[in-house]
């Protein structure tokens, strides 16, 4: 959601069209996080004392209307060249104010652009603050709570103009509430660049041909003042710096997401909440406002392992046809070096040593938000077999609202394709703070929720860039697979349950591959249904979650209205919507509910509704039943719903394409939900 990408080269000499050219392909990059506007700030003409002024320009819209209006500005030199520069860039999902040029940032501290500001997050004291200012006599003219926090600096800047920027920057975010990652620049600290994040991911690259003089920065701690707008100064007795040894050629880039930086270096830092990180003279310095007990006093310069192509669309249409079409490699990465299949043991890495804490639990709780939560549910009625413990599922805000008890010896895990889901990172940190031990479940190294939690497994389905999610769902179903083989290995009972499933694992790559075969076929069926305003999705026993999750793609995708129904409570309401004009699709498979889902198939029929069947292909007698029918190859019934799936994903995407909408963004909605 929204997307900060800042570049600062120190004595690396760019030509401002390079320059531009970087901001503008690091928005590119994040495209995917949702976002209605966007916007670059850097530095401009060069003002009458020597000094110089910083220009923004903001564009309602995508990515590349902003560049097409970089590219019209006539009084730009594009070829001048900058041997020290800052330039920060931002894509904004509309949250305080509609979408629109004044509205997008960077926002600025005056009609000078003295101070200008990216922001990812809320802040939700904005309101109290802005009145704080106008009595100041600032004037607003944006409707955005970003606009309070550059005002804010500049409201104490002119209060203490011998302050450096980055205790400026951290004396103003003592007076904010709420979440945040941001990037400021300004004409009154040239060639300086400040960020800081709490609560909303921020990374940190640095690319330079010298060697880096350590791989861990040393955090300095200052101060903790209070003083409510009208702080006082506040100063570290010593200094370390992070640089390369010899020259000082160095460029750092600032993102939301290693994803924005990796086609310019794989050396990262993942900043931590209420980290201020400074770059001046080249030099990188992280401080802090206090420190905890428990606190690391380094920050880790992390080598990421991600590949550029890895992010590029290729041949595929989309970002979301590209990781459909790659789930068969997904889910063998999910398993390699987990799952052994001539032994049939499983090994967990990131939790096998907590792994007599977990089986002493007195449940399980998996908190989660949409697809994250469907695989939760998808894995419930195994996990309740396999370990025989209770089981609970919860959505993250509702968990919240209700204050749910959490006890010391219960097992809580938090499942996030991002790992920065807001809803999901503030449950972790409720259950924690009651004793609970935190298992993590993310496809993100280094996000906040596998930083926070005490232990966890990296799902490894590789960059989800589409909204979307759909190889990130079959990976954290496998992985939450893997965990409950894992609990009941030592089970004798179990052994034979056991093997079966490993052996079904086995076969789940070539299966998909069986299953993306029926890709025209759902394309033909895409084709019926495109025009229809719903469409109605029926199942039980483990295709449930199929169901729910079939019908949330195609209301991200369509939006069509779509409800995901559980077969079983048919009668009690849900028959009422079913006639003959009512697209129904309904999920059969040869597994212990199949007769009840044959017996649900016919009361459909019945109320003169002519379902599409979605069930195995050597199911003869389904077929026989069925209006239409999409087959899908048999597995042992637990995971049956890894193969069911992808239809209807590939539905969702093949409608949505029908009916001209955005595959890879849908409307109103963004990859990483970072704001509650």
């Amino acid at each position: 959601m929204c997307g900060i990408f800042a570049y600062l080269n120190y004595l690396v000499p760019a030509k401002r069209k390079e320059i531009l050219d970087i901001l503008v392909n690091g928005l590119k990059r994040m495209e995917y996080r949702g976002y209605d506007s966007a916007g670059v700030g850097f530095e401009g003409t060069n003002t009458k004392n020597g000094g110089f002024e910083l220009k923004t320009i903001k564009q309602k819209g995508k990515v590349a209307m902003l560049q097409e209006e970089i590219a019209h500005s006539t009084d730009l030199d594009f070829e001048k060249e900058y041997d020290i520069h800052i330039g920060i860039a931002h894509t904004r999902w509309a949250t305080h104010g509609e979408p629109s040029p004044t509205n997008s940032h960077p926002q600025r501290s005056d009609t000078t652009n003295e101070f200008l500001v990216v922001h990812n997050g809320i802040i939700t004291n904005y309101k109290d603050l802005k009145s704080f200012l106008i009595s100041k006599g600032f004037e607003f003219e944006s409707e955005t709570d970003t606009e309070v926090i550059v005002k804010m600096v500049k409201h104490i800047y002119d209060k203490n103009p011998s302050i450096s920027f980055r205790e400026l920057v951290e004396l103003t975010i003592q007076q904010l509430e709420g979440a945040f990652s941001l990037v400021f620049m300004s004409s009154k600290y040239p060639g300086e660049c400040v960020s800081t994040r709490r609560g909303s991911p921020l990374v940190i690259g640095v690319k330079s041909k010298a060697k880096l003089s350590t791989d861990h920065i040393p955090i300095l701690y200052s101060k903790d003042h209070r003083g409510l707008m009208n702080p006082s100064l506040h100063h570290t007795d010593s200094t370390t710096e992070f640089h390369p040894i010899g020259n000082k050629e160095v460029e750092y880039f600032f993102a939301s997401d290693a994803s924005a930086i990796i086609e310019h270096t794989n050396q990262v830092i993942f900043l931590e909440d209420d980290d201020v990180a400074a770059v001046q003279n080249g030099c990188l310095t992280i401080h802090r406002i206090k420190r905890t007990l428990d606190e690391s006093t380094t920050r880790e310069v992390t080598t990421i392992k991600m590949e550029i192509q890895q992010i590029m669309k290729g041949s595929y249409s989309s970002f979301m046809q590209k990781e459909i079409f790659e789930q068969p490699e997904s889910v063998v990465n999910t398993m390699r070096g987990r799952v052994n299949f001539d032994t049939n043991r499983v090994v967990l890495g990131g939790i096998k040593d907590f792994m007599v804490e977990i089986r002493r639990c007195r449940r399980l709780l998996f908190i989660a938000c949409g697809t994250s939560y469907h695989s939760a549910v998808a894995t419930r009625q195994l996990m309740e077999e396999l370990t025989e413990l209770p089981v609970v599922v919860e959505l993250a805000s509702d968990f919240l609202d209700r204050q749910t008890p959490v006890f010391r010896d219960d097992v809580c895990f938090f499942i996030s394709q991002s790992g920065e889901t807001a809803d999901t990172l503030m449950a972790l940190r409720y259950c924690k703070q009651r004793g609970a031990l935190i298992v993590g479940i993310t496809n993100t190294v280094g996000s906040s929720i596998c930083r926070e939690s005490h232990c966890g497994v990296h799902i490894n389905a590789g960059p989800e860039i589409g909204v979307a999610s759909t190889k990130a769902y079959t990976s954290q179903f496998i992985s939450l697979v893997m965990f409950a083989l894992v609990m009941c290995e030592d089970r004798i009972s179990m052994q034979e349950r056991r093997n079966e499933i490993i052996r079904g694992l086995k076969n789940l790559p070539d299966q998909i591959k069986e299953v993306l075969k029926t890709d025209e076929h759902v394309h033909t069926l895409a084709r019926e249904l495109y025009q229809q305003k719903s469409l109605l999705v029926m199942g039980r026993g483990y295709n449930y979650a199929t169901c729910l999750e079939g019908a949330l793609k195609i209301k991200e995708l369509t939006y069509m209205h779509s409800e995901g129904i559980l077969a079983g409570e048919l009668k009690h309401g849900p028959l009422a919507l079913v006639d003959k004009a009512m697209p129904v699709m309904m999920v059969v498979t040869r597994d212990k509910v199949y007769p009840k889902c044959m017996n649900a198939l016919q009361q459909v029929k019945a109320r003169h509704g002519n379902p599409i069947v979605l069930g195995n292909t050597d199911d003869k007698e389904t077929q026989q039943q069925a209006n239409k029918f999409i087959g899908v190859p048999s597995t042992i019934d637990c995971l049956q719903g890894i193969l069911t799936i992808i239809p209807m994903q590939l539905l969702s995407m093949h409608i949505a394409q029908l009916r001209g909408c955005d595959v890879d963004c849908p409307r109103n909605l963004a990859k990483s939900v970072t704001v509650e």
